[in-house]
Parts: C-alpha cells; sequence; structure tokens
C-alpha cells in the first residue's frame, strides 16, 4: 500500500522507489518480531539484560537498572518479568538493604534459557555473514549504522 501512494506521489528518483521497496521487503519479513528461542524480542531483551547484568555484579538486577539499560518504562519491564517468572525463568527477591526495592535474578532454567536463545540469535547473523561473506557483511553493517544515524537524526 505504501509503494502504492509512494508511487501516486510521483517520487522520481529511481534509487527512492529502490530504497523503499527494500525497506517493505525487509520488514515484511517480520524477523524483527520474530521468537528467538521461543521468545519474543522483548522477553529475549529482558533475558539477556539479566544475565549481563548478574555478570557485572551479584546475581541480581532491579527492574529500574533493567529499565535504564533497555530505555524503557519501569511498567514495561515489570510486564515482562511478570510473564517470565510465570515461565519459571526468573525469580523476584526484595533487596535486604531496601525493602521496597525488588530484584530479579534468573532461574537455572532462565539461564539455559537464555543461553540457547542467545545461541540461536547468534547463529542466524553467522549464517547472514556465511551468506553474504565477510566483506558485503561489514559494508551492510556500515550502512545501517549511517541509515540509524540518518532517521535519528530527522526525528529530532
Amino acid at each position: 500500500m505504501i509503494n502504492e501512494v509512494i508511487k501516486v506521489a510521483d517520487i522520481e528518483s529511481a534509487t527512492a522507489q529502490k530504497l523503499l521497496k527494500a525497506f517493505m521487503q525487509f520488514r515484511k519479513t517480520g524477523w524483527h518480531a520474530k521468537k528467538i528461542g521461543g521468545y519474543n524480542p522483548s522477553e529475549f531483551k529482558v533475558l539477556v539484560t539479566i544475565q549481563q547484568g548478574a555478570n557485572e555484579k551479584n546475581n541480581e538486577m532491579k527492574v529500574s537498572e533493567i529499565s535504564q539499560r533497555l530505555q524503557v518504562t519501569p511498567p514495561t519491564v515489570t510486564q515482562i518479568v511478570n510473564i517470565l517468572e510465570k515461565d519459571g525463568l526468573v525469580e523476584r527477591t526484595i533487596d535486604p538493604d531496601d525493602r521496597r526495592a525488588v530484584k530479579i535474578k534468573l532461574t537455572p532454567a532462565g539461564m539455559e534459557a537464555t543461553a540457547s536463545a542467545k545461541n540461536r540469535f547468534t547463529k542466524t547473523f553467522t549464517g547472514l555473514i556465511d551468506y553474504l561473506g565477510e566483506e558485503e557483511s561489514e559494508r551492510l553493517a556500515d550502512l545501517l549504522d549511517k541509515v540509524h544515524h540518518y532517521f535519528n537524526e530527522q526525528s529530532r
């Protein structure tokens, strides 16, 4: 539909049309919303963030710390943690130094699930590198960084 609207608007640049088509095809694949090891992208990010935070500290993170790292609101993290807790992947404990604060840590099942999901995620990108080759993959990463920077600047 957007392609039709753009054509109606008579964008003259063939390159702009090609970029738009590429972006639309990429979006249609839905790769950004696919489950990673059985977890949606938000759940995966929270699991990995807790794992990384646990490696830096004493196995636990506050919801506020997770939300800061992911740049989302604490209620968003709480919703995801509720799901992960129900699935037995994380557990909550009261912070002995601040009874109002709750700390989150991975359970053994959560550690295993996170490692497995990270492995699958890594294999996806390793497969892409194999498909494109090292040089084209580097070039693509550089171009995507530039695209990200461009759209960030446009949104200010």
